[in-house]
This record gives structure tokens, sequence and C-alpha cells, in this order.
């Protein structure tokens, strides 16, 4: 019903940068919150950055002054600049979305995931 798909994951060496876009699609109302969440391999998935449909942003502190989370509401599209990147940065990243949809005469919220995407940051 709800696609999310994510792209730009890449290898890149320290101090790097990577932009990261995820475009929902399918039978959407509207997208509430927005997110990217990360794993790295033996530990787990945590939120790296969460954009309202207003566009106010919060960040993990691990990345906070690293990183830039936006979205274009109208495209369905969210993003996540990521600069000075780090070792450490080094995991799948996820996209989330809490979207708005119909069925039959009902709306409900639901959230969906995609795919997720490989981020390698070494040297």
């Amino acid at each position: 019903q709800v696609q999310l798909v994510e792209s730009g994951g890449d290898l890149v060496q320290p101090g790097g940068s990577l932009r990261l876009s995820c475009a929902a699609s399918g039978s959407i109302l509207s997208i509430n919150d927005m997110g990217w969440y990360r794993q790295a391999p033996g530990k787990q998935r945590e939120l790296v950055a969460v954009i309202s449909s207003g566009g106010s942003a919060n960040y993990a502190a691990s990345v906070k002054g690293r990183f830039t989370i936006s979205r274009d509401n109208a495209r369905k599209t969210a993003a996540l600049q990521m600069n000075s990147l780090k070792p450490e940065d080094t995991a799948v990243y996820y996209c989330k979305a809490e979207v708005v949809v119909r069925v039959g005469p009902d709306r409900f919220r639901r959230d969906y995931w995609g795919q997720g995407t490989q981020v390698t940051v070494s040297s």
C-alpha cells in the first residue's frame, strides 16, 4: 500500500560527506513525522534524526552538528545530509514515515519502513 525507498548509501572516507534520500509512494493521504534510523552490526537500531511535517527537526547527540535532515512535502521525500563522517557512522540507514492512509471510509496512521541503504565510512 505504501512504499519507502532509500538511496545514496556508499563507501566514503572519514571526513567525507554523503546524502541519503527517501521517497514515499502509494495510497498516502499525508505524512506526519519522517525519520532516519541506523543499525550497525551487533547493535540495536537507533534513531538518527526526525523531522515533523512542519520542518521541526531533532537529532541524536552523536550526529548533531554533522547531519541535517530535510523533507519535501510536495514530493513526499526526505533526505539526510551527512558531513564529517566517522567510522562510527557505519551502519545500514533506514527511513521511517508516519503515514496517514485511507482504508475504506476510515483514516489510519501507520508506520512504514524502507529497505535500508548501507553506509560504510572507512579509509
